[in-house]
């Protein structure tokens, strides 16, 4: 048993063996998966808890309604006490981070003691107390360091070996950058099947073959997309309007990775910051930092073997690193923030006052037109939305079906081994997946395979199930399946034509996923053309599975995996992100005559004939003669 825990009991040591029994009786044992809460902010307190097993994070909604982190509590304290004691309505929500085993106290069992066993009861405040106070002088000693946190040790240790790692490599030649990223994509690929073991382990979701493809693509697939390229110094070459490009490293860039894709987001962030000549620190979520310390220690002795300094890439190691991640995220000698994850990360990413590329959610709607090609359409969803169990926030979420094809289409997903659900099956699976009020899915089925799934909803088929696909009549904000969906589950709405299934993709969008993607199956490229101009969405994908193509892998978008969604989901760019998002354009212009020319502007130096002359050869587009009359002009007027 934890030191802590056994102070905070020392009460109870004071009750009798019968009074033990009667206290063990009350205090019922709970589990909660990791990723579920345990109790919410604002809620009524019927209970408080003794952890004693696994990691709780407590959180309170900040002013600009982002979740901000109080505190991480381990096995060995109570929590949930304070509002047993004040009688006020919960001032935190309290998640587990991990699985965890605790025992719960209610509030009636309390109320009970008062008259039955008024010793035990004064027992169990005395230990209310003390760990109250062991949390205010928690929450008073994290204040201190939060009204101090502008200056620590190491994050300035980090950023100064940064900064020296970055201006090492700023000279180095385009050959030498490519070998080096080959050297670490070679290795990131080598270990794609032990990082990948080691992600699933540590989060519980996906699966462990499409996360060694997903490795292999984000390190080598990567390699291959930027290999050749021009990352530093002059990458144009006055080819048009005399105007050249001279590409300039941001410095220190501090990437932000989410839990879903630890390792290909970090070894991808790697690969186009040592592409564009930056340095970069990596933060990774609590569930995977050990997954995040293999991944650099790999790339670190990449570098090594390359005679490259080893703090080009560096990373939080400490569970403490919360604090470390708003410093960085402030801090003058960041140049850039690349935040992939949670909206509240993202949203804290772009106040920091940092200059920021962040990615919002995806909530894909995928139109199948009358005249798709049914087999193909439905073959690249199934392949997209089961890949790594539906993690991938680009794979498709919505499917919007024209009904002329529908029985034809449904018929082929059901050969392909998608279920679609009937009537009585929605109604019990809609229990099993959702939260109650939230309309998001809960944790248990985030990242879970369609056949896992359909067991804990009792779904069953005569072949193997790898997508579950509901039918759906209406989108609105009250129905949970008109939102993204991180897992093999996808919704189906019915139109009559394109029009009606085009202003549906709108309205999915506009619920969620602004910004990101969506996807259209047909062969009319005019349909293509409408659906492209009046979807909110950064990528247009056209009879391409979603994952594959938002990638690069199926389309001929820059292979990414950070997506922007630019100002229709809150974001600065709607790019795919890579190395040259990381670079500062310079560009040398060169003085050429004035294109439009106005007499009143240019009466003081050029005569009225001569204006004339010149917008007479601009309109023939003699463009060369402009430029030579307008020179020699300006050589006799400098004499």
């Amino acid at each position: 048993m934890k030191p802590v825990l056994i102070s905070l009991l020392e009460p109870l040591n004071k009750l009798s063996a019968s009074e033990q029994i009667v206290l063990e009786k009350i205090m019922q044992p709970v589990t909660f998966s990791a990723g579920t809460y345990i109790f919410k902010e604002g809620s009524f307190a019927d209970s408080c808890y003794i952890l004693e097993e696994g990691i709780v994070r407590i959180e309170t909604a900040s002013e600009n309604s982002s979740n901000f982190v109080v505190n991480y509590l381990e096995a060995g304290t109570i929590f949930g006490e304070i509002s047993l004691l004040d009688k006020i309505p919960r001032s935190a929500t309290a998640y587990a981070q991990t699985n965890i085993i605790a025992k719960k106290i209610l509030i009636q069992e309390l109320e009970i003691l008062l008259e039955t066993s008024p010793r035990i009861l004064i027992c169990l405040w005395e230990m209310f107390r003390k760990a109250a106070g062991l949390g205010v002088r928690s929450l008073n000693e994290l204040t201190i360091k939060k009204n101090h946190f502008a200056i620590n040790p190491e994050v300035e240790v980090m950023l100064e070996k940064a900064l020296l790692a970055q201006k090492e490599i700023q000279t180095w030649s385009e050959e030498r950058i490519d070998a080096l990223l080959l050297v670490i994509a070679s290795s990131i690929a080598q270990h794609a099947e032990s990082l990948a073991t080691a992600t699933v382990k540590a989060t519980r979701v996906g699966d462990i073959l499409d996360k060694v493809t997903k490795n292999k693509i984000a390190s080598l697939g990567i390699y291959r997309s930027l290999v050749g390229k021009s990352g530093c110094g002059f990458i144009s070459h006055y080819k048009i309007n005399n105007v050249c490009e001279i590409a300039s490293p941001m410095g220190i860039i501090f990437g932000i990775i989410p839990m879903t894709n630890p390792v290909a987001t970090a070894v991808f962030k790697a690969l186009i910051c040592i592409k564009s000549r930056n340095a970069l620190i990596l933060s990774f979520p609590l569930s995977t930092k050990n997954v995040g310390t293999l991944v650099c220690e790999i790339i670190q002795e990449a570098l090594i073997r390359q005679d490259a300094p080893v703090e080009l890439i560096q990373w939080l190691k400490h569970r403490s690193s919360r604090e470390q991640t708003e410093i960085l995220m402030k801090h003058k000698n960041v140049s850039l923030i690349l935040a992939t994850g949670g909206a509240s990360m993202v949203k804290a990413a772009y106040s920091s006052g940092t200059p920021a590329i962040g990615v919002g959610p995806a909530n894909t709607p995928t139109l199948i037109c009358a005249d798709a090609n049914i087999q193909h359409a439905a073959r690249s969803i199934i392949i997209s939305k089961s890949f790594d169990n539906g993690l991938i926030c680009g794979s498709e979420h919505n499917l919007i079906v024209d009904a002329r094809v529908r029985k034809n289409f449904i018929k082929v997903l059901e050969q392909e081994g998608a279920a679609i659900l009937t009537h009585e099956e929605k109604n019990y699976f809609s229990t099993v997946a959702f939260e109650d009020k939230s309309n998001r899915l809960q944790a248990k089925i985030i990242g879970q395979s369609a056949a896992k799934i359909a067991v804990m909803a009792n779904i069953k088929r005569d072949y193997h199930i790898k997508l579950i696909i509901v039918p759906n009549e209406f989108v609105s904000l009250d129905n949970p399946y008109a939102y993204e969906k991180m897992a093999p589950i996808l919704s189906l709405f019915t139109v009559q034509n394109e029009i009606e299934g085009i202003d549906l993709c709108r309205s999915i969008l506009q619920i969620e996923g602004k910004g990101h993607t969506a996807i259209i199956h047909t062969k009319n490229k005019a349909v293509v053309r409408k659906f492209g101009l009046e979807m909110p969405a950064s990528r247009i994908l056209v009879n391409s599975p979603g994952v594959h193509g938002i990638i690069g892998l199926t389309s001929a978008l820059d292979p990414s995996f950070t997506l922007g969604c630019g100002t229709f989901g809150g974001n600065s760019t709607t790019d795919n992100v890579t190395y040259s998002n990381l670079l500062n354009l310079k560009r040398v212009a060169y003085y050429q005559a004035p294109k439009f020319l106005d007499p009143d502007i240019f009466k003081n130096t050029y005569p009225q004939w001569l204006l004339q002359l010149l917008n007479l050869l601009n309109f023939l587009k003699l463009n060369a003669l402009v430029t030579f009359i307008s020179q020699r002009v300006s050589i006799q007027l400098r004499r």
